[in-house]
């Protein structure tokens, strides 16, 4: 088995810049996926690319040993560049230098270091037992449920519950609902050379955390996010 690792990061953000090299408890954010993109290398003798535009990030990748000769191209370092084109471009980009095929890809988002290296094993092994499965990505239960609690704007200005609840008199008896974390992703080579575009397809799964994890979007993320760590309040260990 053959993974490819990859940790993916623009220097050109704008609701947080620079975020994905600003530090946080010490450390620089990237830094905490690289530490688990080489718990997982340990255990799968896996590869690890970095895609990014930025000199900046290069440099505090390498000062956590995480070197690389690729340079994201332009066109996939926009606001609007989707990240299935990063990873495909960074997967055949490293396919070749390597001379190899890999036969998964787990991508682990900079701004949402809220896993474990068991999250990553207990989603890896749900995705080899479905075999029809192309992929699968973290997430946390939902505070809001779009049968019960979650409404949209109609044409007519009124608003109206995202999904029919009216088989529901209560949140409980809803389906259940999840809120993608952006954590990891974890691709069957395959998921790339059919050409999907989005993580979203109709053989996908989801790995439901049972731990706090959320993405940083906003300068408050971070403030939330360091006062977990320094206080310990994770129930986990980075």
């Amino acid at each position: 088995m053959k993974v490819l690792i990859t940790i993916c990061g623009r220097g050109g953000s704008k609701g947080i810049p620079g975020k994905n090299i600003r530090e946080i408890n010490g450390k620089p954010l990237i830094a905490y996926s690289i530490a688990m993109a080489k718990k997982v290398q340990f255990i799968w003798d896996a590869d690890i690319a970095l895609s990014t535009d930025s000199d900046d990030i290069k440099a505090a990748a390498a000062q956590f040993g995480l070197l690389t000769t690729y340079t994201r191209p332009a066109e996939f370092a926009t606001d609007k560049a989707g990240k299935i084109d990063v990873l495909r471009d960074v997967l055949l980009f490293t396919e070749k230098q390597n001379t190899t095929s890999y036969d998964y890809l787990l991508d682990l988002d900079i701004t949402s270091p809220l896993r474990t290296l068991e999250d990553i094993q207990e989603a890896f092994a749900q995705l080899e037992k479905q075999e029809d499965a192309l992929n699968i990505f973290s997430v946390s239960p939902a505070n809001r449920n779009p049968y019960f609690n979650m409404v949209e704007k109609t044409d007519n200005g009124f608003v109206k519950l995202v999904k029919d609840g009216s088989l529901f008199k209560s949140r409980q008896e809803a389906p259940e609902v999840y809120d993608m974390n952006a954590s990891f992703y974890i691709y069957r080579r395959q998921f790339f050379s059919d050409g999907y575009q989005g993580a979203i397809t109709p053989r996908s799964l989801a790995y439901v955390m049972r731990h706090v994890c959320f993405d940083l979007d906003h300068p408050i993320d971070f403030t939330m996010m360091e006062l977990l760590m320094k206080n310990n309040l994770l129930e986990i260990d980075l």
